[in-house]
């Protein structure tokens, strides 16, 4: 078997906040042994978000997509995730919604939920508006069509307008930023879903229909209701931005059958039943094989 993924064994003293932890799902945490902070973050009951957030952190890293660093973690008997803080000293994170409101003085940051005017031509507006430099901004649209690519291969479906963000620090009088790792990746690969159905839609094949209905949290301009899929967002966004997203399109021509089934394999007994392996396996498949299509 390979190498199981580190398991970081959290103690309670090392809370940063005093506050009674049964009752929070997540905290922020220092080991005395380690500069950085920690988020602990509990997994809903009865779905996989722990392992969701591992393993899609490990796709990113083949896909070379700057993400937050995650390990399986536990405290008191409880299995979760755990992701390292990457802004430090005067670095601060901006979430998306802070800064579409700074670029669209109507834009509702307090709207979460079905926020159309939460756009991909926004997003790639605002870069264009709070980036000084022409070269910033179109390294951030590109780092930002990698992370779509990610969301699609792993079917994340959260990519709402504070799951991504500017990380900024004051320098001689001015902000200077940068687009902020890849973060937050629990509604991912599955993890809501039962074993029975899991079995139940790898036995029926119906593996491809779950990612073609799954609902996305960026629009494409002009829709309304509901966001397209992570899939649909990256093919309609073709036409227009296309050129932002070849180059992670190539990375992910390399991402084989054997990595994902590494990754696999690595995750601790007990951690992430059968089913549930098989069917995030099948899902990456399916979504890399479909994205691939883009570059014909």
């Amino acid at each position: 078997m390979a190498n199981p993924y580190t398991v970081l064994h959290v103690r309670p003293e090392w809370a940063l906040e005093p506050e009674d932890m049964g009752t929070k799902t997540k905290f922020w945490y220092r080991d005395p042994d380690d500069d950085a902070d920690w988020l602990f973050k509990h997994p809903r009951t009865g779905t996989g978000e722990h392992w969701a957030e591992k393993i899609v952190a490990e796709v990113a890293g083949l896909l070379v997509a700057p993400c937050a660093t995650v390990q399986f973690a536990e405290w008191e008997g409880v299995q979760a995730s755990a992701s390292k803080s990457f802004v430090s000293g005067r670095r601060e994170l901006v979430h998306g919604n802070q800064i579409l409101k700074w670029t669209f003085s109507d834009y509702d940051p307090a709207k979460r939920f079905r926020q159309s005017e939460h756009s991909i031509e926004n997003i790639w507006r605002c870069f264009g508006a709070q980036f000084r430099r022409a070269e910033a901004a179109e390294a951030a649209k590109t780092q930002f069509a990698g992370y779509l690519v990610l969301d699609a291969v792993v079917g994340n479906t959260d990519r709402h307008h504070e799951n991504w963000g500017v990380v900024r620090e004051r320098r001689a009088g001015r902000w200077v930023g940068r687009l902020a790792p890849s973060f937050d990746h629990a509604s991912s690969l599955g993890r809501e879903l039962r074993d029975e159905k899991r079995m139940m839609r790898l036995e029926a094949g119906s593996v491809p229909a779950y990612a073609e209905k799954a609902r996305g949290a960026i629009y494409l301009g002009g829709s309304t209701g509901r966001g397209p899929s992570p899939l649909d967002l990256v093919r309609g966004s073709m036409p227009t931005i296309g050129r932002y997203f070849r180059a992670p399109l190539e990375r992910l021509s390399s991402l084989r059958d054997s990595d994902v089934g590494e990754i696999m394999d690595r995750i601790p007994a007990g951690w992430m039943s059968t089913p549930a392996k098989e069917f995030a396996a099948s899902l990456i498949r399916y979504n890399r094989d479909r994205l691939l299509e883009l570059l014909r």
